[in-house]
């Protein structure tokens, strides 16, 4: 006798299988199908966006032309306006929003917790401090701004895991540990600012909120080799903390050894927020929504290192076209568009990790 279940308690068959790809010398490589259309996807929109983005302000220039001029063939009055003053832009938001999106997958699922993001841990805000120190005490020029970001982000970075650490990193001593520090971070980012000169005060503001203007190669160069580096640091390091996250005992059964593990990637993903902040400022919400919205997409199980990144660059150029559509060229900061979005984005999350009992 067959019994047949009801449609709502049949088991669902996976979207997309996992395919093993074998090549020489025995080496094979595990494929999503559909988190690698939805990584070709989004490399796409980056890429179109990029074209978009460096055609768009106060003189446009139309695609096809940015296009020509990327390739060598453009008029010298295209080739100034590309290369020199929108390529250096493009590529620093391409860059940090890779970096916000990347760092945000590794802290989200090392904490296992979706509000597991630099942006609320206090990383962000600790580079903020490392920054306003240059700024109010040391009158330091840009490049000594950005190393007092490193150097704040890397501080908070360690004072956070010795704080959280007890047998072990628990996702939500973690997150709550985080939640803290930010909090002490906070007050002291204020106190800095009382502590300031009118002009260092209007210095610091400019900072604070995030921007994209200005940017040259002199900030796409140290960022690109921070990314060179970390990216396949992180990569490598994906089936180890895809496995963590079914549980530290499980993870140490199957030889992953864990507390190595973590310790490299939040330094890697503390250097890549870091790097970025140093770059463009604490641009908010990117690391906390990218890995989550591509998760979504991908409908993959794990960290998503690699959407994850793409769909921080995605956000990025999106939210500077958008900023700049709306209220014209350099008139909003990138970092306060992702500051409304992403506040909205996190008021729902927080509603629906409530009502799934999560929280």
């Amino acid at each position: 006798m067959t019994v047949e279940l009801p449609t709502g308690l049949r088991p669902r068959r996976p979207l997309s299988r996992p395919r093993t790809l074998r090549g020489p010398g025995g080496l094979s490589l595990r494929v999503e199908p559909r988190a690698l259309a939805v990584g070709l996807l989004l490399a796409s929109a980056a890429a179109l966006l990029s074209v978009v983005l460096i055609g768009t302000g106060d003189f446009e220039i139309a695609p096809a032309d940015v296009v020509r001029t990327l390739l060598g063939n453009g008029t010298p009055a295209h080739d100034f306006i590309v290369n020199d003053l929108r390529l250096p832009r493009v590529l620093v938001a391409l860059l940090v929003g890779a970096a916000l999106g990347m760092s945000g997958a590794v802290f989200q699922s090392l904490s296992r917790n979706p509000l597991g993001s630099p942006d609320l841990l206090g990383f962000g805000y600790g580079s903020v401090v490392g920054a306003l120190v240059v700024i109010v005490f040391l009158k330091g020029d840009a490049n000594a701004v950005a190393g007092g970001a490193l150097a704040g982000g890397l501080l908070t970075g360690v004072l956070i895991y010795l704080l959280s650490y007890k047998r072990g990193i628990h996702g939500y001593r973690l997150v709550l540990v985080g939640i803290g520090t930010s909090a002490m971070l906070v007050a002291a980012i204020n106190y800095l600012l009382t502590k300031a000169r009118f002009v260092e005060a209007a210095r610091a503001t400019v900072w604070l909120t995030g921007s994209l203007a200005g940017r040259d190669w002199s900030q796409v160069w140290p960022l690109l080799a921070t990314c060179a580096v970390l990216f396949p640091l992180v990569l490598v390091q994906g089936r180890a903390l895809r496995l963590t996250e079914m549980g530290d005992d499980a993870a140490y059964a199957l030889g992953v050894r864990v507390e190595r593990m973590r310790m490299l990637l939040m330094l890697a993903a503390v250097l890549l927020t870091t790097a970025a902040a140093a770059a463009a400022g604490p641009i908010s919400f990117v690391a906390l929504a990218a890995p989550q919205l591509a998760r979504r997409l991908t409908r993959s199980p794990g960290s998503n290192l690699l959407t994850g990144a793409l769909m921080g660059s995605v956000l990025l150029l999106l939210s500077d076209w958008a900023s700049q559509r709306a209220f014209g060229a350099d008139q909003l900061p990138v970092g306060v568009l992702t500051g409304m979005v992403g506040g909205v984005y996190l008021l729902w999350l927080l509603v629906t990790e409530r009502r799934s009992g999560r929280i």
